[in-house]
């Protein structure tokens, strides 16, 4: 038996940026989704998810998309092999996960990198870590539809303990920085409100980005993405493109520019200076490129009500998930049993607040 952990991820500034061409500061964090997977002798690979408590069976010959969601990715996957050309057998594959699903946290690239990793050890393929983070690409994009870019499945697979990795998407150059949070803390809420990138306007988000990129080629002769310009590049534009891509191409260049001064600022432990960016970040998501919403909104502007607060921001693809904070010390509980009360009678429903350290990457368990 073959056993696999693949933490989720979280992203310290940098949001909608890996496909357009920036840098971001991402790092993996301490809550995982585990798959252990072995050769039977059915004709049929059979699927168990143990936090769901649901089953299905496939036939290795037939992977075509399932009505239920969370099947696809590991149908997927296993469709990224054939279509590679190695031979896959029936297995049985056992999942679980104190990843929170739906949360801003990278649960889908977890696992499909998870299951790509139990599938090319149990199999003996002769691959990479960079063919894991291909399957997830593969699996997002082919076979999903979602056009994200690369950090997810990079910073899953190439995550290192107490580091962040400052990574160029261009390229995928990339760069550890320590990130030693001396007296200070990060802490996740969830807000449980469950966002499905596929069902958003994600998509809508890269059109618009890769529309202003096109316009600015064009009018500069070059091959650049959206990310690389600078706003004097796009005031040159502003008059061909409506105000909501004005809007996107300001906020990536604007947040594309906090992610380079974060990564300077680690290596000085400006941690206020840092946390001055990451609210920032989290006003230009909200209001440039709106992709937060009304209860994360909510969240970070009660955080923020708190000194010992430096940042917060929504963090992840957008329209629900979670809020990071960047905290002087720690919270009290009774701090946030009074948000989590506050937050119900607005809104319905009770936060999750995460404790979180940076670990290593995904990674077989013996």
């Amino acid at each position: 038996m073959i056993k696999i952990e693949a933490p989720g991820r979280i992203n310290l500034i940098g949001e909608h940026i890996d496909y357009n061409g920036g840098y971001v500061l991402p790092g993996c964090i301490d809550k995982r989704i585990k798959v252990s997977i072995f050769k039977h002798n059915k004709k049929h690979c059979s699927v168990h998810s143990k936090t769901l408590n649901e089953k299905f069976n496939f036939y290795v010959n037939e992977t075509n998309k399932s009505s239920v969601h969370w099947q696809n990715y590991i149908l997927g996957t296993v469709d990224y092999f054939k279509k590679k050309g190695f031979n896959i057998s029936p297995f049985h594959l056992e999942i679980s996960s104190n990843l929170p699903i739906g949360a801003g946290i990278s649960s889908s690239s977890a696992l499909i990198s998870a299951v790509a990793k139990s599938l090319i050890n149990l199999f003996e393929f002769k691959l990479n870590k960079e063919h894991i983070i291909d399957s997830v690409s593969y699996v997002e994009k082919k076979y999903l539809g979602l056009n994200g870019g690369v950090m997810d499945q990079f910073t899953i697979n190439h995550g290192k303990k107490n580091n962040l990795i400052f990574v160029n998407c261009l390229n995928k150059t990339h760069e550890f920085i320590r990130f030693d949070l001396d007296e200070h803390s990060l802490l996740l809420i969830n807000s449980n409100v469950k966002h499905s990138l596929l069902h958003s306007q994600y998509n809508d988000r890269v059109t618009e980005c890769n529309n202003v990129r096109s316009l600015l080629n064009n009018y500069h002769n070059n091959h650049k993405h959206l990310a690389q310009y600078s706003l004097e590049d796009l005031d040159k534009v502003k008059d061909s493109i409506n105000q909501n891509e004005f809007n996107r191409a300001k906020f990536v260049i604007e947040e594309n520019r906090r992610t380079i001064n974060t990564f300077h600022l680690i290596k000085e432990k400006k941690y206020k200076i840092i946390g001055d960016m990451i609210y920032k970040s989290h006003l230009g998501l909200r209001d440039l490129y709106d992709v937060s919403c009304t209860e994360i909104d909510f969240l970070v502007d009660q955080m923020m009500k708190n000194t010992n607060v430096l940042g917060s921001r929504m963090m992840g693809g957008g329209f629900g998930g979670s809020v990071l904070n960047l905290i002087k010390g720690t919270i009290n509980e009774s701090v946030l049993e009074t948000l989590n009360i506050k937050y119900f009678k607005s809104f319905g429903k009770k936060i999750t607040p995460i404790k979180i350290k940076i670990v290593d990457g995904v990674k077989e368990i013996k």
